[in-house]
């Protein structure tokens, strides 16, 4: 799960080295992109070109809140359209939060790390991707034509792992 019934990332669901090993991933791409409800909040975050996904706009603009940011509707523009506005012409780009939007990049990652803290039951949550909890999050991936390398072990305590799901070229 990504989030708890109210679409509410609970503080059950967050452990400073899957944190830790987020925000250094993050530091390391040229572009985030993620939908309108995520954010990831830290201290780098304002730091980061993005682009954010939202009805709110009919097609691009600028964030009037952050200059480093991008306002993209896919109905009125194509991701090309909105890596250019975001001065971003290649380089490595990070997809975070949200089913709708893991799903509309599925047939394009290299790799999607999928983090999960195995002792946390959230049986009325938020998955992370459409049709879950009906499928797991890795029948979900395998079905994106991902295949699982070996989980890297984030937090031995707290039984929290990350393992980078690649697509086989």
């Amino acid at each position: 799960m990504l989030a708890d019934a109210s679409n509410v990332m609970p503080g059950t669901l967050k452990f400073d080295a899957d944190q830790m090993f987020f925000s250094e991933s993050l530091d390391r791409v040229d572009l985030v992109v993620h939908g309108r409800n995520s954010f990831e909040g830290q201290p780098n975050s304002a730091l980061r070109n993005r682009i954010v996904l939202t009805r709110a706009t009919r097609s691009l603009e600028r964030d009037a809140s952050n200059p480093r940011a991008t306002l993209w509707n896919p109905a009125g523009a194509s991701f090309g359209d909105a890596r250019a506005m975001a001065g971003v012409a290649s380089g490595t780009v990070a997809v975070i939060g949200g089913p709708g939007v893991f799903a509309m990049f599925a047939s394009h990652y290299d790799v999607f790390w999928l983090s999960q803290a195995h002792r946390v039951q959230m049986p009325h949550g938020q998955g992370v991707f459409s049709g879950v909890p009906r499928h797991t999050p890795q029948d979900v991936l395998a079905g994106w034509g991902l295949k699982a390398d070996a989980p890297r072990v984030l937090d031995s305590a707290n039984d929290v792992t990350v393992t980078p799901w690649r697509r086989e070229l």
